[in-house]
């Protein structure tokens, strides 16, 4: 059985009106829980954000919105935690900024958005959106499971922990005279994982 968890992924955007504040809208990410799995800085052409947007191709906002999107970079990025995609709509709050504001004012768009359409950011809004935007910005990423607090925890303990044990103790006792350069070459030479290669050559008479 496996210690990782395939934890929930989902798309975020810095729009054009929050993008120089980018660094400090990715340390709140950080400092909730996320993980930024993949991240690019794009300037999309207007061609390329109708594709993105094609599902408000009818809306009387589609016009303008489209123009603000490919009017400056963005930064996008695919975040993964569990019930991301409820967890990043919740810290990004409602996409009215004033309505933010008021009803959420420790959200990134109460603090970065200027309006409903200039809302500092984006969050996809269900599962099968975030696939498909995902899969739009980065291709078809394949993502590892990401390990729980404890499967963590298990897997230092069960895996690590004994060989950098074994590892400090001899190099307590050899004092080099260069440690860090000694115990580089100790895990390398130890690693009880490492692939076992037969060295022993054959030689066919002719």
């Amino acid at each position: 059985m496996s210690n990782g968890i395939y934890v929930q992924r989902t798309l975020a955007i810095i729009k054009p009106d929050a993008v120089q504040k980018a660094e400090e809208i990715e340390d709140i990410i950080l400092r909730s829980g996320f993980t930024i799995l993949q991240k690019r800085w794009i300037h999309l052409s207007p061609e390329q954000c109708s594709e993105f947007y094609s599902e408000h191709s009818s809306k009387i906002f589609f016009p303008s919105l489209v123009a603000f999107m490919s009017s400056d970079p963005i930064v996008v990025m695919e975040l993964a935690k569990e019930n991301a995609i409820s967890s990043w709509r919740n810290l990004i709050g409602n996409t009215n900024s004033h309505k933010a504001r008021n009803l959420e004012p420790e959200s990134i768009r109460a603090k970065y958005g200027r309006d409903e359409q200039r809302n500092a950011v984006h969050g996809s809004d269900s599962e099968m959106s975030a696939e498909r935007e995902i899969r739009f910005f980065f291709g078809r990423s394949i993502v590892e499971p990401i390990p729980t607090d404890q499967a963590a925890k298990d897997y230092l303990e069960g895996k690590l922990n004994p060989t950098i044990l074994k590892a400090l103790t001899q190099l307590c006792k050899e004092k080099p005279h260069d440690p860090v350069t000694w115990l580089a070459d100790w895990l390398l030479a130890n690693n009880p994982y490492k692939p076992l290669v037969n060295t022993r050559v054959t030689v066919v008479e002719q």
